[in-house]
């Protein structure tokens, strides 16, 4: 069942734009001879492939490995001319997938045999952020490591994770399960199964993390490990002018010139294996990495991506989508907008306030244009919902069929708890919102009430996420908030949940007198909230770091209740509710391990098999072809590929087209050296899209060619298809990604990283 989280935070896209367009690249031809060349010039070779990719329409998918052995995608890349063999991509720890990693929230990949990866500019706002300190802003200027004894931590929650085996469990984890009548027993066994397979997966292997990943809403389950990189530090990004260029205004548009990468080192003790920061650690040697390329791209060759795409909804019920359009989507883009107004409130605080609310008010705008483009795309497009509806009735006149009555009495079921569910969904969102999101100080209390508790039992008995295997993490998480953390926000974020929630009848909203330790019928409104809150943060105890770790790492219950701190009390007040709302979630969870599954299997035999679970945030594999939305126009926006020269005529030299002068001085002189592409007049290639299906997570993910290069990096999508990430529709759906070209000409030309190129294999060729 679909989980009401914050889904705008998965994923944070940078921007870019100009509200003039910007005028045309010339016409790709093929370069001039030059001077000493014979006059006799060879052609080459027609591409006997290019037709096929050129009528080639993605039908989408974002395919786990294991699927890249199906009959159409080793037809598609023969056809398509790929020089990969489909068959390679099955195997993820063989190149190119072995390069690729998961930084939480974003994807990247190794490109250097020293621990060098490369993600998005965005993926590093958090790093750039923390270490800004000192009158130093990096958010703004950017930063550049001189020597790698200048890198510094990204932060100590912040992680590379590296693929080391999958594993199928499916029957270890689903067999018997029908047996267990009692919803909220079967729930429970089926996490007793999860924690034990880890627990096998990680005994004796210090630096290994492992996950039981559920596909199919619970049809399959891969057991994945992975190698835990703890010390991870900042290398390189470009100023936010570049980064970042065209902000908000350019958001999910095209055409695009953002230059959107950054880099990271993972870094490991002495002896090869992960180990927290230490100035003693060294470099981590990767088995496999991607080779970076500045070859380059035409319209209509094939690349694909590889990552972590973090959520989609494309295998919920029709009637989910329906109310996610009429109800959800709506109430939840008011609340992104709210958010985004006190961020934008908060940039002329001055300090590190503004210099949060910066970082706030970017990840908020990402995720309200990404959802308001969501319900428009659904909107201005019904027959993507008539195509959900034929899909589902097509399901459920197969389940209908003689033979299959456990399926048809299951979807009837899992409908009648969806509808049950979306009954109290908002008021659910409200108390949520409140209680983990409105402020830090109290999600940590509440998470120290639970760790307390937890303590108390034999480590295989306690609850998911508060094992020892994860209080490492919560440390580091811990340490984390000293930086990231802002009183004025704080404040001003969890002021915003409680009114909304106070605009509740009190029936809906009953934990939120309990909350603020007034009685029963007592009127909530904005001066018991502001008197409320000003005693609260008067001194509160969680705002130090080491409190905080204390009774993280050694709290028990008896002395959190001894605690005078406000924040532990409201959550001392609150969590016998945080537990009974957990265990109505377990027991719709219990009922949906059985349900669920049965309705993607009636979608998936109805399909003939092709079809790709819902993204999850595990390695996917997407491909298809470099191409612009509206490929047959010749209009200026309606080229694959923008150049530096259009910069010249979007920079306005205000925020957010402020490119850096010598940027502009460099595209003035057109100082492109050999990164010039002759087919687009001797202009450097800046962005380029393509007919690939992403979302939020693949922030960062290498675009390879059909040699397995990289040729990029995803960073953004189109507003135009911002629906696909409930029902796909190729025709409207592109991907945005920044031109390797672009990225190392700016770091051999602008930003003095020539030892970066050089480390990547590639010999710097600017002055």
């Amino acid at each position: 069942m679909k989980k009401l989280a914050l889904p705008f935070c998965a994923v944070l896209a940078a921007a870019c734009g100009g509200e003039a367009p910007p005028p045309a690249p010339p016409p790709r031809v093929a370069p001039p001879p030059s001077a000493s060349a014979s006059a006799a010039v060879v052609a080459p070779p027609p591409d006997p492939n290019l037709p096929f990719r050129m009528a080639y329409a993605d039908p989408g998918g974002m395919w786990m490995p294991s699927q890249m052995t199906l009959p159409q995608h080793v037809d598609t890349f023969q056809k398509m001319g790929v020089k990969l063999d489909a068959k390679t991509l099955s195997d993820p720890l063989q190149s190119p997938l072995a390069g690729v990693v998961f930084l939480g929230g974003c994807t990247g990949s190794f490109v250097s045999p020293e621990g060098l990866v490369v993600t998005n500019h965005h993926c590093a706002q958090g790093a750039l952020q923390l270490n800004s300190k000192g009158g130093k802003n990096y958010v703004e200027g950017g930063f550049l490591a001189k020597t790698r004894a200048d890198e510094p931590t990204a932060g100590p929650a912040q992680r590379v994770m590296v693929a080391q085996a999958y594993t199928d469990v499916t029957a270890k984890m689903r067999d018997g399960l029908d047996a267990i009548k009692d919803p909220v027993a079967r729930k429970k066994e089926s996490e007793k199964r999860s924690k034990e397979l880890v627990a096998a997966c990680e005994k004796d292997r210090p630096g290994i993390r492992c996950q039981v990943s559920s596909f199919f809403r619970g049809g399959t389950y891969q057991l994945i490990e992975m190698l835990e990189i703890r010390d991870v530090r900042l290398v390189y990004a470009p100023a936010r002018s570049v980064g970042d260029y065209g902000g908000e205004i350019d958001n999910w548009e095209w055409p695009r010139h953002t230059g959107d990468w950054s880099f990271f080192r993972a870094y490991v003790g002495k002896d090869g294996k992960p180990a927290d920061y230490s100035p003693d650690n060294v470099p981590y040697q990767p088995r496999h990495w991607l080779k970076v390329t500045t070859a380059g791209l035409e319209p209509g060759d094939f690349v694909m991506v590889a990552g972590y795409p973090a959520v989609t909804d494309r295998t919920v019920n029709a009637s989910e989508v329906h109310h996610d359009v009429e109800v959800f989507y709506p109430y939840l883009i008011d609340y992104l907008k709210e958010r985004y107004k006190l961020a934008e409130a908060h940039l002329g605080d001055g300090g590190e306030t503004a210099i949060k609310a910066t970082v706030m008010k970017q990840y908020t705008q990402n995720g309200l244009e990404k959802y308001e483009g969501i319900l428009q795309g659904l909107a201005r497009n019904p027959g993507l919902l008539a195509q959900k509806d034929a899909l589902d009735k097509k399901a459920k006149e197969w389940a209908a069929q003689p033979g299959h009555e456990v399926y048809k009495e299951g979807i009837e079921k899992l409908e009648a708890l969806i509808d049950k569910q979306q009954c109290a969904e908002l008021a659910d969102f409200d108390r949520n919102l409140a209680l983990g999101r409105g402020s830090s100080l109290l999600a940590s209390a509440i998470s120290l009430m639970r760790w307390a508790e937890e303590r108390g039992k034999k480590d295989a008995d306690r609850k998911a996420g508060y094992q020892e295997r994860d209080l490492p993490r919560a440390v580091a998480a811990s340490k984390q908030l000293s930086r990231q953390y802002d009183r004025t926000l704080d404040r001003a974020t969890f002021r915003m949940a409680l009114l909304r929630a106070a605009r509740r009848i009190e029936a809906e909203r009953p934990w939120l007198a309990t909350l603020l330790g007034v009685k029963k019928g007592t009127r909530i409104d904005e001066a018991l909230v502001d008197k409320t809150l000003d005693a609260w943060y008067k001194s509160p105890a969680l705002e130090d770091e080491k409190t905080r770790l204390e009774l993280l790492e050694k709290g028990t219950p008896a002395g959190l209740a001894a605690s005078k701190d406000a924040f532990v009390q409201a959550a001392r007040r609150v969590f016998a509710i945080v537990k009974a709302e957990e265990k109505k979630d377990d027991a719709r969870a219990g009922d949906a391990l059985l349900l669920a599954p049965l309705y993607t299997e009636a979608n998936k035999a109805v399909l003939g098999g092709a079809l790709a679970p819902d993204a999850n945030a595990t390695l996917r594999v997407t491909y298809g072809t470099v191409r612009s939305l509206h490929p047959e126009s010749s209009a200026p926006a309606d080229w694959p590929f923008t150049v530096a020269s259009q910069i010249l005529a979007k920079d306005t030299g205000k925020d957010p087209f402020n490119a850096p002068q010598k940027l502009l001085d460099a595209i003035k002189a057109k100082d492109f050296g050999p990164y010039a592409d002759p087919a687009l007049g001797g202009d450097l290639p800046i962005d380029f899209e393509s007919d690939l299906d992403i979302t939020g997570g693949n922030s960062g993910s290498p675009t390879l060619n059909d040699k397995g290069e990289l040729v990029g990096l995803a960073f953004d999508g189109n507003k135009e298809g911002l629906a696909s990430d409930v029902v796909f529709d190729g025709t409207t759906t592109r991907t945005i990604h920044v031109d390797a070209r672009y990225m190392i000409w700016t770091m051999d030309a602008l930003d003095g990283a020539k030892p970066l190129v050089k480390e990547m294999g590639l010999e710097p060729k600017m002055p």
